[in-house]
Formats: structure tokens, C-alpha cells, sequence
């Protein structure tokens, strides 16, 4: 038997979040059905209706969905894990009902699930239709949480990727119940230095009108940060501490070169005279303050992290079993004097 034909068949819960989107469920929903059927891949796709006041429940049925209903609108993250939770398969594909993402990257994104932790569709195709007016916010955002996360992340809140269920599930308390889940879990899988690939997808425009606001860009930020506080609070701390560290230095070196241009002359009496302000003075006691508070927050988080069940081992480590027997060591025999 070759290794294609022992391989199990693909799986996965295609998780569509829509709220208000009756002019574009039904399409995204047929051509995801018409990429994952003709490949063999076991399928169920869920749409989860968060409120909507209009017909995208029975264009989801229509199409042939399983379709979950919120009585009110919870957000978009909260439909994320409402899908989760119902889903009949370990491997989850997230996307949008309004026909930004394409279907055609799904198969290739599960495939990548076997050696990796989640797979996430990049937008940095050069057909991709971001709109301009979000690229300045979405490259700051992004080069944030890049420094946090220490590495390179092509597209921080892409909301087509995929991931197993049972990987995710570790992090749903702390993952957002709004439009930055996306970010939220990218930025706790780099944390806890899970494997994240990235496969380059074009991006359409969206059917009808978008749900994101410009306040949305500070609710962005502020949870990135929140994230880097549960994960890796000294890559926020140290920088702010250095930050205020060299300003206070900063400061004194004005201080002391204004002491000496104010001085008649220079002799021992100068080290009587009031020299730092206190502006200086509070600017380093600061830093020392913030690095100690980011020591003391990372000894805290690894305290609780031992006391905590460990996380699930990774897909991109696996274990090579040895062809044949070891062979038995060699036992030496000690004789009177100690030698062999």
C-alpha cells in the first residue's frame, strides 16, 4: 500500500461568521462547496447568522449550510467559537460570508495543517483589494505586533486560515468577542511559539457595506498590547523602561552641561550645587520601575504556566522512531582495583 492511499481523507468545519450579508452567503457558501467536493475532502459548512435583520439565514439554508443562529449580535469573534463549539471536525477553516476570500486556497491551507499550527491566507497578492484608506493603520498594527512577537508577520488579521480545534480551544477565554479575534489568536500562536505558515491569496471587494470602523484601529491596538501582557509582557515593558531610561539620561546630561555654563568658575564647589532636576530624577527612577514591573509580570505568567496543564505539542516537531533494535550497551566488568 502507498503512503497516498494509508493517507486518511481531508476534514474540515468551514466556519462562516455573517451578520447582515443575505447578497453574498449563498455564493460564498457554493463555492466553497465547489472547491472542497471535487477533492474528496469531508465537509460541513457552518454559518452562523449573529443577529441579522435580514434574509442571510435562509440564503445560507438555501445553500446547503448549517447554519447556527445568535438572537442578538454578539460580534464576530463570539460566532468564531460559537462555530467552533459545534463543529463536527478537528480541523477548522474560518472565512467571511461577504465574498472577500477566496475559496480556491482552502484545500491548500489544510494540507498545510500537517506540519504546522495554523495556516493563515496572507493578503499580499498584488490583486488584493485592501482598501487604501486602512493600509497606513493595518501597517502600524502590524509592525507592532511584529516587534512583539519578535519575527515577521505577513498579514496579522487575515480572516481566512485554518487550525485544529483542539489547539485553538486552549486560548478562547483570553481571545477577543470582536473583530480582532484574528489578531488575538495570530498573536498568542507566535507567543507560545507555535508554527504559523502563511499562503499569499488574493483579496476581493466585499458585497455590501463593511462593519469596521476607524474606532475599531484603537480597539486593534489596545488588544495587541493586552495580548503582549499576557504573553510577553517584558517585549512591552523593557522598551518602555529603556524609553524613559534615556530620556532621564537625557535630561541629566542637560542639567549638568547647564550647571557648568552657568557657573563662574569650575572647582569642588559645583558638587554642592543643586544640579538634576526632578523632572530627570523621576524620568530614570521610571525605567528602573517599568523593567521591574515587566520582570516581575513574566515571573508571574511562567509561575502560573507551571501550574497550568501544558500546552499541546507542536505539528512542526515530530519524532523519527529508529529503524531496528538498539543495539545493548556495553556493561564493563570492575575488577579489585577498580579497572576493567
Amino acid at each position: 500500500m502507498t503512503a497516498s492511499a494509508a493517507r486518511p481523507p481531508l476534514s474540515a468545519s468551514v466556519v462562516l461568521p455573517a451578520y447582515n450579508e443575505e447578497g453574498a452567503v449563498r455564493r460564498q457558501v457554493q463555492a466553497l462547496r465547489d472547491v472542497l467536493e471535487p477533492r474528496g475532502i469531508l465537509h460541513e459548512i457552518i454559518v452562523v447568522d449573529d443577529g441579522s435583520r435580514d434574509r442571510t439565514a435562509e440564503e445560507a439554508l438555501a445553500a446547503g449550510a448549517r447554519v447556527l443562529r445568535h438572537a442578538a449580535n454578539r460580534g464576530y469573534g463570539a460566532s468564531i467559537k460559537t462555530g467552533i463549539a459545534a463543529a463536527r471536525y478537528d480541523c477548522i477553516v474560518i472565512s467571511d460570508a461577504d465574498g472577500t476570500y477566496p475559496a480556491d486556497p482552502v484545500p491548500a491551507l489544510l494540507e498545510a495543517l500537517e506540519t504546522a499550527d495554523m495556516a493563515v491566507g496572507a493578503r499580499v497578492a498584488a490583486r488584493a483589494a485592501i482598501p487604501w484608506s486602512r493600509r497606513p493603520a493595518k501597517w502600524l498594527l502590524t509592525w507592532l505586533a511584529a516587534r512583539i512577537a519578535g519575527q515577521p508577520i505577513p498579514d496579522l488579521n487575515s480572516g481566512l486560515r485554518a487550525f485544529r480545534r483542539e489547539y485553538v480551544k486552549q486560548y478562547l477565554p483570553v481571545l477577543s468577542n470582536r473583530f480582532s479575534f484574528t489578531t488575538t489568536v495570530t498573536l498568542a500562536y507566535l507567543a507560545d511559539e507555535y508554527r504559523v505558515v502563511y499562503h499569499p491569496i488574493d483579496y476581493h471587494r466585499r458585497v455590501g457595506r463593511s462593519k469596521i470602523r476607524p474606532r475599531h484601529f484603537m480597539d486593534f491596538v489596545v488588544l495587541v498590547l493586552r495580548m503582549a501582557m499576557l504573553f510577553q509582557p517584558l517585549r512591552v515593558f523593557v522598551p518602555l523602561g529603556i524609553g524613559f531610561g534615556a530620556a532621564g539620561l537625557l535630561k541629566t546630561v542637560f542639567d549638568v552641561v547647564g550647571l557648568f555654563r552657568r557657573a563662574e568658575a569650575v572647582g569642588w564647589h559645583l558638587l554642592f550645587q543643586p544640579t538634576l532636576s526632578t523632572s530627570a530624577v523621576l524620568l530614570m527612577m521610571l525605567g528602573v520601575q517599568v523593567v521591574l514591573i515587566g520582570m516581575v509580570a513574566d515571573g508571574v505568567l511562567r509561575r502560573i504556566a507551571q501550574r497550568n496543564r501544558p500546552l499541546l505539542p507542536s505539528h512542526a516537531v515530530w519524532v523519527e522512531e529508529p529503524a531496528g533494535p538498539e543495539p545493548a550497551p556495553e556493561v564493563a566488568t570492575l575488577g579489585a582495583t577498580g579497572r576493567r
